[in-house]
Protein backbone atom coordinates (compact mmCIF):
# COMPACT_ATOMS: atom_id res chain seq x y z
CA UNK A 1 0.00 0.00 0.00
CA UNK A 2 1.47 3.45 -1.30
CA UNK A 3 0.53 7.09 -0.45
CA UNK A 4 1.42 10.02 0.71
CA UNK A 5 0.99 12.53 3.91
CA UNK A 6 -0.48 15.62 2.93
CA UNK A 7 -0.50 17.55 6.01
CA UNK A 8 0.49 17.51 9.52
CA UNK A 9 -0.91 19.80 12.11
CA UNK A 10 0.29 20.33 15.41
CA UNK A 11 -1.76 21.68 19.05
CA UNK A 12 0.14 22.47 21.90
CA UNK A 13 -2.72 22.55 23.86
CA UNK A 14 -6.57 20.61 23.66
CA UNK A 15 -8.06 24.44 23.31
CA UNK A 16 -4.95 25.51 21.20
CA UNK A 17 -5.49 26.56 17.44
CA UNK A 18 -3.93 23.91 15.47
CA UNK A 19 -0.59 24.73 13.28
CA UNK A 20 0.57 23.61 10.47
CA UNK A 21 4.27 22.17 10.10
CA UNK A 22 6.21 20.75 7.49
CA UNK A 23 8.01 18.37 9.51
CA UNK A 24 8.04 16.98 12.94
CA UNK A 25 10.08 14.70 15.44
CA UNK A 26 8.27 11.36 16.45
CA UNK A 27 9.55 9.56 19.14
CA UNK A 28 8.65 5.81 20.00
CA UNK A 29 6.70 5.46 22.74
CA UNK A 30 6.06 9.12 23.59
CA UNK A 31 4.94 11.05 20.35
CA UNK A 32 5.03 13.69 18.26
CA UNK A 33 6.97 16.83 19.81
CA UNK A 34 5.24 19.84 19.89
CA UNK A 35 1.85 17.93 20.27
CA UNK A 36 -0.49 18.08 23.42
CA UNK A 37 0.26 14.32 23.55
CA UNK A 38 3.57 14.23 23.38
CA UNK A 39 4.34 12.00 26.51
CA UNK A 40 7.90 12.42 28.39
CA UNK A 41 6.82 9.87 30.88
CA UNK A 42 5.07 7.50 27.79
CA UNK A 43 2.06 7.87 25.30
CA UNK A 44 -1.14 6.31 26.58
CA UNK A 45 -2.29 3.47 23.71
CA UNK A 46 -3.46 5.59 20.13
CA UNK A 47 -2.24 8.86 21.31
CA UNK A 48 1.30 9.01 19.66
CA UNK A 49 0.45 9.46 16.52
CA UNK A 50 -3.21 10.26 14.68
CA UNK A 51 -3.99 10.04 11.37
CA UNK A 52 -6.80 10.77 8.91
CA UNK A 53 -7.01 9.88 5.36
CA UNK A 54 -8.12 13.20 3.25
CA UNK A 55 -10.57 10.70 1.36
CA UNK A 56 -12.18 10.20 4.72
CA UNK A 57 -13.07 13.93 4.95
CA UNK A 58 -14.14 14.29 1.29
CA UNK A 59 -16.43 11.06 2.21
CA UNK A 60 -17.79 13.21 4.85
CA UNK A 61 -18.72 15.97 3.01
CA UNK A 62 -20.24 14.15 0.13
CA UNK A 63 -22.42 12.10 2.71
CA UNK A 64 -23.25 15.10 4.91
CA UNK A 65 -22.86 18.36 3.24
CA UNK A 66 -19.86 19.12 6.46
CA UNK A 67 -16.60 20.25 5.69
CA UNK A 68 -14.22 19.34 8.24
CA UNK A 69 -10.47 20.54 7.54
CA UNK A 70 -7.84 18.25 8.68
CA UNK A 71 -6.84 20.66 10.96
CA UNK A 72 -10.21 20.41 12.52
CA UNK A 73 -10.16 16.68 12.47
CA UNK A 74 -8.27 16.90 15.56
CA UNK A 75 -5.96 14.68 13.76
CA UNK A 76 -2.32 15.51 13.79
CA UNK A 77 -1.19 13.68 9.62
CA UNK A 78 -3.17 13.83 6.57
CA UNK A 79 -2.56 11.13 4.02
CA UNK A 80 -3.75 10.34 0.58
CA UNK A 81 -4.33 7.06 -1.09
CA UNK A 82 -3.68 4.89 1.97
CA UNK A 83 -6.73 2.39 3.38
CA UNK A 84 -5.55 3.57 7.11
CA UNK A 85 -8.21 1.14 8.69
CA UNK A 86 -6.12 -1.81 6.85
CA UNK A 87 -3.31 -0.48 9.11
CA UNK A 88 -5.12 -1.56 12.70
CA UNK A 89 -2.79 -4.18 14.12
CA UNK A 90 -0.18 -4.21 11.25
CA UNK A 91 3.35 -2.58 11.22
CA UNK A 92 4.22 0.35 8.46
CA UNK A 93 6.54 3.67 8.12
CA UNK A 94 5.95 6.88 7.78
CA UNK A 95 8.75 8.63 6.65
CA UNK A 96 11.60 6.83 7.88
CA UNK A 97 9.77 6.11 11.30
CA UNK A 98 8.27 2.98 12.30
CA UNK A 99 4.52 2.75 13.49
CA UNK A 100 2.06 -0.18 14.40
CA UNK A 101 -1.86 0.67 14.32
CA UNK A 102 -3.53 0.50 17.21
CA UNK A 103 -7.17 1.07 16.72
CA UNK A 104 -9.80 3.30 14.61
CA UNK A 105 -10.26 6.77 15.56
CA UNK A 106 -13.90 6.87 14.79
CA UNK A 107 -15.53 10.39 15.36
CA UNK A 108 -16.52 11.14 18.97
CA UNK A 109 -18.53 13.26 20.93
CA UNK A 110 -15.80 15.47 21.53
CA UNK A 111 -15.09 16.32 17.94
CA UNK A 112 -18.65 17.06 17.36
CA UNK A 113 -18.57 19.67 20.18
CA UNK A 114 -16.01 21.51 18.81
CA UNK A 115 -16.99 21.42 15.00
CA UNK A 116 -20.47 21.11 14.27
CA UNK A 117 -23.97 18.95 14.60
CA UNK A 118 -23.87 15.91 12.35
CA UNK A 119 -20.11 15.02 12.40
CA UNK A 120 -21.25 11.56 14.24
CA UNK A 121 -23.23 10.69 11.58
CA UNK A 122 -20.46 11.01 9.24
CA UNK A 123 -17.77 8.04 8.02
CA UNK A 124 -14.50 10.20 8.68
CA UNK A 125 -12.45 7.18 10.43
CA UNK A 126 -9.06 7.19 11.10
CA UNK A 127 -6.37 5.46 12.49
CA UNK A 128 -4.24 5.96 15.98
CA UNK A 129 -0.78 4.54 15.58
CA UNK A 130 2.32 3.84 18.03
CA UNK A 131 5.66 4.66 16.49
CA UNK A 132 8.20 1.67 17.23
CA UNK A 133 11.07 2.92 16.61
Amino acid sequence: MSGHVEAINVRETSEAAAVSVQRVRLVSGRGVEGDRYYAPAGAGSGEALTLIAAEALEGLEADTGIRLSAADSRRQVLTRGIDLNALVGREFTVGSVRCRGVELCEPCAHLQSVTQDGVLRGSCTGAACAPTS
